[in-house]
């Protein structure tokens, strides 16, 4: 395995700063500083823990950074899948529960970094679209679903996500109009401003609105409380014990939330006729995982909401990103600001910024191009639901059935027969050889022969074959021998290049030509 040294490639160089990139990361920050506090109470941590991961996680990323654009910091899906993994350890929103969300963004991030050194990034392209879409919609409406009770301003009863939501709704006696009807205007103005013009601050307007309102009108309901103004200090104090329950999961965490930001790269590559590099996207995802676990934060990702600002907002280089982690910084000492802050606020925060992954049309068109597929991606959503708060299981559960699936489809191969004067008979296979298929092809090859007696010459086509594995050759080779002891002359034309390695090494003495034979018609 060969790892790249991290100056390769300009990794630890970065380009001059523009003053574009100021005005981006500004521009970030202002919608930065709401949301990280809004994701970390989802992650079952408070909100100065997200301001925390919201600071140093972009420093950390801009280094290694191939991307612009990128903003990287405290996200919805790795939030919840947190909260699912972590739920499990210890309760939410103790001093366990944080040092474990710490230690879980270390393995996020080593592994992340492992995957980029290694040069292996193209494996953020190895997930199954099905599962993704599954996945992210269950995880819109669990993480819209944990929202609903500080929405209403109750405390749900019931044992899962799902119960608390159906509990709130279903019991209005219970809910506290005026935080719901803080969260149902200020949410409405953050989804009619992003309408209206993409460069409204949605965001830091409602804060700001909800602030103000909760000073003046001496508002009883909950809100943030106290955020402390200390800067972050970093520390190695964590649960070590608890690091072989996490590899798994925080693993799974590393691929699953590092589609979005291969995604964002890729996407604005592509329109912006720039080149990207997974590796480095790779490295720069864990390093920002890295910095956040060991200043005692939790995992991290790419925003695909605030990078899609940062572009808009004019940002040229890496830097935009940095800035924006500055300006968090900067902002803590006064972060108490935001203390009369009511949290169905920061409600409508989340709600409105992952409603818009609630897609079911994406999977109901799964299901007219490809059923198999359509049955993956629906499974995976209920399973993410039935599984919650362990959707890291359900993910593990979808990649399953897409393998599953893959290897149903691949189980056989289409045999054509052709009977031609003078009793030649030719067989073209057409799909994969593997060790799956080939019995099968065996078993056509000799039927055929088994029920036309008359022929005296086979030719075995394999220019429609895909692939051909080790075994399948093998098995080829003894289908060729045996028919030959049964009288029948047998040739192996038309073999791909990329096989005639392989059929060489399991068989040298097979007539010579692979390829450069041609049947004659």
């Amino acid at each position: 395995m060969n790892f790249k040294p991290a100056g390769v490639g300009g990794l630890v160089t970065l380009p001059r700063p523009s003053p574009r990139d100021v005005i981006a990361g500004l521009s970030v920050a202002a919608i930065l500083i709401p949301q990280a506090m809004a994701y970390a109470e989802l992650a079952g941590l408070s909100a100065q823990i997200g301001l925390y991961a919201a600071a140093v996680a972009p420093l950390g990323a801009v280094m290694f950074a191939s991307s612009p654009y990128l903003q990287t910091g405290p996200i919805a899906l790795t939030s919840l899948m947190t909260l699912g993994v972590l739920s499990a350890l210890a309760t939410p929103f103790t001093s366990e529960f944080l040092a474990l969300a710490a230690l879980l963004a270390l393995v996020v991030g080593v592994v992340r970094a492992f995957v980029g050194l290694a040069g292996a990034g193209t494996v953020a392209f190895l997930m199954s679209q099905p599962v993704v879409i599954g996945f992210t919609v269950a995880a819109a409406i669990l993480i819209i679903g944990t929202q609903l009770p500080t929405a209403f301003g109750v405390m749900a009863e019931g044992e899962t996500v799902l119960e608390r939501a159906w509990w709130t709704l279903s019991n209005p006696a219970e809910w506290d109009l005026e935080a719901l009807m803080l969260a149902l205007g200020l949410g409405a103005l953050m989804l009619v401003g992003r309408r209206i013009n993409r460069f409204f601050p949605g965001v830091l307007v409602a804060v700001v609105v909800a602030v103000v309102y909760s000073v003046a009108t001496d508002y009883m309901g909950a809100t943030v409380g106290t955020i402390p103004t200390g800067l972050p200090t970093p520390s190695l104090a964590l649960p070590w014990s608890k690091l072989p329950e996490l590899l798994i999961p925080g693993s799974i965490i590393a691929f699953v939330g590092f589609a979005e930001a291969a995604s964002i790269s890729r996407t604005f590559a592509t329109r912006d006729r720039m080149r990207w590099n997974p590796d480095r996207e790779f490295v720069s995802q864990g390093a920002a995982n890295i910095v956040t676990g060991l200043f005692t934060a939790f995992p991290v990702g790419a925003s695909f909401s605030r990078s899609t600002i940062n572009r808009q907002s004019g940002a040229v280089t890496r830097w935009s990103g940095a800035i924006s982690g500055l300006v968090v910084l900067l902002f803590l000492p006064f972060a108490s600001v935001l203390e009369p802050l009511p949290r169905s606020v920061l409600a409508a925060v989340i709600v409105t910024a992952v409603i818009g992954l609630v897609q079911p049309y994406r999977l109901v068109r799964l299901w007219r191009g490809s059923p198999a597929q359509a049955v993956v991606g629906w499974a995976t959503l209920i399973a993410t639901l039935v599984l919650s708060p362990r959707v890291d299981l359900a993910v593990l559960f979808g990649i399953a059935l897409a393998l599953g699936v893959h290897l149903w489809r691949e189980r056989s191969v289409r045999v054509g027969f052709e009977m031609r004067r003078g009793g030649i008979g030719v067989v073209v296979p057409e799909g994969v050889l593997w060790f799956a298929s080939a019995p099968e092809l065996v078993e056509t090859v000799g039927d055929l022969l088994a029920t036309d007696p008359a022929t005296k010459e086979l030719r075995i086509d394999l220019g429609g074959l895909g692939r051909i594995d080790f075994t399948s050759a093998v098995l080829l080779r003894d289908m060729v021998e045996d028919t030959r002891e049964a009288g029948v002359e047998v040739e192996v034309i038309n073999v791909p290049e990329h096989a005639v390695r392989i059929l060489d090494a399991v068989w040298p003495e097979r007539e010579s030509g692979g390829g450069r034979h041609t049947p004659h018609l």
